[in-house]
């Protein structure tokens, strides 16, 4: 690659059952105030990403039962992707800001503590950060997130090899369900939102443990942008995380940012989203 050539580069990683496509709309905001951004796609993600035979057959045969393509994928394949994509990018531009979205926050953590000389700043969005507990399920599970709004799931996750969701579900109240945690702010008379999520997660996304240290993972300068109407994940959960993290790694206090709204900005607030962020990639 050749020398560095830009300034910063913005990298979004996605949740669980979300792909690259999720951050088009705040990418196109990042590009109007002159900030380079690429949104990746996660091992099992994005338009190549399989699905259950049945799920988009009339009555979806066997979508509590089908094991899934996913079912092998570990958090070390989803973090070697994660980090090789930085590599590519790290010659090419003085800073690279890493966000990470929900679920997202484990493989982007795993990549920091491995990686940290790739990153130059790191930012949750309402994400999972493993400092003070080490699987973001040990925090789905908290007395803290007791209040959160859960997406139904379909079949055993253990059977199944993915922890299996149904966006096309013919049951009204899964729709909604999903709806309400993910898209609360989102006008109930747009079901497009349903098109974009996958119904598979790799297991390892939410339940293998990322450990992480002060000395590597910790050294990243990290910014957690909290979401104060989060269904998904309560800000009792989110303000959690970050005050677990900041005892692992005392030396890098998180910053923190606040912004209205429910789980996905980047569909519903996305200037409010890209000025955040851009606020951090702009710095020297």
């Amino acid at each position: 690659m050749n020398a560095t050539t830009s300034s910063t580069l913005v990298v979004l990683v996605h949740g669980a059952w979300h792909s690259s496509l999720h951050w088009a709309a705040t990418q196109r905001s990042l590009a109007q105030r002159g900030i380079a951004s690429t949104a990746i796609d996660l091992p099992g993600h994005g338009i190549t990403a399989p699905v259950p035979t049945g799920y988009l057959q009339p009555g979806q045969p066997g979508i509590a039962t089908e094991r899934s393509d996913l079912a092998d994928l570990t958090m070390d394949d989803l973090t070697d992707a994660l980090v090789t994509r930085l590599a590519e990018v790290r010659p090419r531009f003085r800073r690279v800001v890493l966000v990470a979205h929900s679920a997202g926050g484990g493989t982007s953590s795993a990549a920091a503590e491995r990686a940290p000389e790739l990153i130059d700043h790191l930012v949750y969005l309402s994400a999972f950060v493993p400092a003070g507990r080490p699987r973001f399920l040990d925090y789905v599970d908290a007395p803290e997130n007791a209040g959160a709004v859960h997406v139904p799931r379909v079949g055993d996750p253990t059977a199944i090899g993915a922890i299996r969701i149904n966006p096309l579900s013919p049951d009204p109240a899964e729709v909604a369900a999903i709806h309400r945690s993910f898209l609360a702010d989102w006008p109930a008379d747009r079901p497009g939102w349903r098109l974009l999520l996958h119904p598979d997660e790799p297991v390892a996304s939410l339940a293998a443990p990322v450990p992480v240290t002060a000395a590597r993972w910790g050294r990243v300068p990290r910014t957690y942008i909290r979401l104060t109407d989060d269904l998904a994940l309560p800000l009792a959960t989110q303000d959690l995380m970050i005050a677990e993290a900041d005892q692992v790694a005392p030396d890098t206090k998180t910053e923190v940012h606040s912004l209205p709204g429910a789980h996905s900005p980047f569909l519903t607030r996305p200037d409010e989203l890209a000025t955040v962020l851009a606020s951090l990639a702009e710095r020297v």
